[in-house]
């Protein structure tokens, strides 16, 4: 990996990690783009979550205090427990069936990237004009089986394309929130699933062999997904304080995957 395919691809990552668009699918176009797609590319892809769990650690790191605080000292486990219920899903199918995803030709096809990404744009178009089904006051009273239904939504987002806060933006809309709180408890949610995924690329001696071996190109990698990542964070918080915010991503995605398939059809 040369040092502009890091900063790139370190870039990409960490400005389309938090805003609904896709990170994966944008991931997969510029590396396209860029022509080099080396055995070891997911593997990369996969370390470069070390900067944006960090800036998501960091962004939230007050809530995060204050959801221990509720569980080791009010006894309060609500949230807590809801995170860990979203959560779940996820995590077995990602670890039961990461080396079947990662050799799957159909998640690293440009066709699938685009029809995900116009398919999830076209939806968050429809869903910002639909009103709250109920009216929640934030993430903190979710129920169970709410919670459970925008984890399942969060599975989704192995396709590349669908988009992780995306996918449970959307859900949580459907299960009574608005944009802001959906989208805090999609990147609270969000933290275990990125902690496990940083956690088994370290497990395993080749993986641990390949970072030290890239760790220069890693850690510049990280450091721009870092920074692009607070900076992403900030803004998508503030624009959703927007009533129709899911629109704008929603064109957006639709317009980037008609020029996806049209390039990929033209080839």
């Amino acid at each position: 990996m040369s040092p502009f395919e890091s900063i790139v691809l370190g870039l990409t990552q960490g400005i389309t990690e938090f805003i609904p668009v896709s990170s994966s699918g944008h991931l997969e176009i510029v590396q396209n783009i860029i022509g080099d797609r080396g055995a070891d590319f997911h593997l990369f892809l996969e370390f470069i979550n070390i900067g944006t769990l960090l800036a998501l650690l960091i962004f939230y790191r007050k809530r995060i205090y204050q959801i221990l605080v509720d569980v080791f000292r009010n006894k309060n486990y609500r949230l807590a427990l809801n995170i860990i219920i979203t959560s779940i899903p996820a995590a077995l199918i990602g670890f039961f069936g990461s080396k079947l995803i990662g050799s799957a030709v159909f998640f690293s096809s440009l066709i699938t990237v685009g029809v995900a990404m116009g398919l999830i744009g076209i939806v968050m178009v429809i869903v910002d004009k639909l009103p709250k089904l109920s009216k929640l006051k934030n993430e903190n009273v979710l129920t169970k089986p709410r919670a459970l239904m925008i984890g399942l939504s969060q599975t989704l987002a192995l396709i590349p394309g669908v988009s992780r806060s995306g996918s449970t933006i959307i859900t949580g809309r459907l299960m009574g929130m608005n944009n802001e709180s959906a989208a805090n408890y999609s990147f609270l949610a969000s933290i275990p699933i990125m902690c496990g995924v940083v956690l088994k690329t370290f497990l395993s001696g080749d993986d641990r062999a390949y970072f030290v071996n890239n760790l220069w190109m890693l850690l510049l990698s990280n450091l721009i997904a870092f920074v692009a990542g607070m900076i992403a964070l900030r803004f998508v918080m503030k624009f959703l304080a927007r009533r129709d915010a899911l629109k704008y991503f929603g064109w957006y995605r639709i317009v980037l995957a008609c020029l996806v398939l049209i390039v990929v059809l033209m080839q």
